[in-house]
């Protein structure tokens, strides 16, 4: 069959459409050289927030959050789940400063952190040690830092169970088999491992616990639940519920920006269009909810009874700004403009008035008013290390998408 002029021009046309639109790249956002401009000094800017916090920690403690009130930081020991993300902080901010100060802090806090690459008691073992050795090993590298991941993946792997599918994110007395959307977030870990031992048992769990989750978590208009309680004889599900947000049937901010983040990943490292379109799915669900401000920087619990008058959470913000600036990557041309667009937005939001803290204030923390737990009555309105994680992260993957 020949071709005249005109079909061979469509089809020439119709080809090229086809196979870029997977192919998105940087040069097709439209980029705020302003907010460009403006990360130099708010780079600067955190670090010495963040020695300013550093001087307040006492040896072998991790931030938590700051109460202004009472000028109280609050403080944990390595085992809890949010270790990770100071010396994720510190060694990100390093990265972009060349500030040695904040160098030297991240290797002190390292080394209380190593011991954690044998906790097999918490499923939080990507964000402890992946957000810290992980950034570690990218930006200021030791030899000693590839074990500790390995060991901190096969603890993670001791929590896997194959007739469940998934990982047990909180331990139970009771006969029930807990798993939370946050779990997601750790599954990173697990795929570094494979690609640096060729040991292709992590990829399985990861995949596999993602399948579940992908399975059982989300309602149908892919909101997720917070908490999913399987059987564990059977794997069969008892009970779908919500911890952290108002309500059980309720969308939790930072729940969906975990799925978010954690299916972009999912697509990242194993180019499954199905997570594609699970985290296209999720994006969709936060940006267009009638309850997304326009600041985009959400209400702690979309559902949440009293809005407008609700709480925001600045950290639900900064993980969706950061998951967005991924997955634009990935996306056709306009869903990518249109997620590129959104972090944009709430990028501008955290770093004015009233997210970012004055420099000297907030305890040394960057953002304030995240929100972590209301129900159990904890970190209500307060700065959380997590945040200011995922703030920077979205910030840094701005600048190199602009490159």
């Amino acid at each position: 069959m020949f071709l005249n002029s005109k079909m061979l021009a469509v089809c020439i046309v119709a080809l090229l459409y086809v196979s870029g639109v997977r192919a998105q790249n940087a040069a097709s956002f439209k980029t705020d050289k302003v907010l460009l401009k403006k990360f130099e000094g708010e780079f600067k800017s955190a670090s010495a927030q963040y020695q300013l916090l550093a001087q307040r920690l006492k040896p072998d403690r991790f931030p938590k959050t700051y109460y202004a009130k009472t000028d109280s930081l609050e403080t944990s020991n390595s085992g809890w789940w949010c270790s990770g993300f100071y010396p994720g902080t510190l060694l990100y901010l390093y990265e972009q400063t060349k500030n040695k100060a904040l160098l030297t802090e991240a290797h002190r806090i390292l080394k209380s952190l190593t011991k954690e690459q044998y906790n097999k008691t918490t499923h939080d073992l990507g964000f402890m040690m992946y957000c810290s050795f992980g950034n570690a090993l990218q930006i200021a590298p030791k030899p000693e830092y590839k074990e500790i991941l390995i060991n901190s993946a096969k603890s993670l792997c001791t929590r896997f169970d194959p007739k469940v599918g998934c990982i047990k994110s909180w331990d139970s007395n009771k006969p029930e088999f807990l798993v939370i959307i946050d779990n997601m977030m750790n599954l990173e870990l697990l795929f570094w491992a494979t690609r640096v031992t060729g040991d292709s048992s992590y990829y399985k769990i990861a995949v596999t616990h993602a399948n579940t989750t992908m399975q059982n978590h989300f309602r149908p208009d892919y909101s997720s639940y917070h908490v999913i309680n399987y059987n564990p004889e059977t794997g069969a599900v008892q009970q779908k519920r919500t911890a952290q947000g108002y309500a059980n049937e309720s969308a939790w901010a930072r729940g969906q920006a975990w799925g978010l983040y954690g299916y972009t990943v999912m697509y990242r490292e194993t180019k499954d269009k199905k997570y594609l379109d699970q985290a296209q799915h999720l994006a969709r669900f936060i940006l267009k909810h009638p309850n997304l401000p326009k600041d985009k920087i959400p209400y702690w619990d979309f559902n949440a009874p009293n809005i407008p008058n609700a709480l925001r959470d600045a950290s639900a913000g900064a993980v969706m700004a950061s998951a967005l600036l991924e997955l634009c990557k990935y996306a056709d041309q306009v869903d990518g403009r249109t997620y590129y667009s959104a972090a944009q937005t709430m990028l501008r939001s955290l770093m004015a008035a009233p997210y970012l803290a004055k420099a000297g204030t907030n305890g040394g923390f960057i953002l304030q008013h995240s929100v972590g737990h209301i129900p159990q009555g904890t970190e209500i309105d307060v700065p959380l290390t997590y945040a200011d994680y995922y703030y920077v992260e979205a910030m840094i993957r701005y600048k190199n998408l602009n490159k």
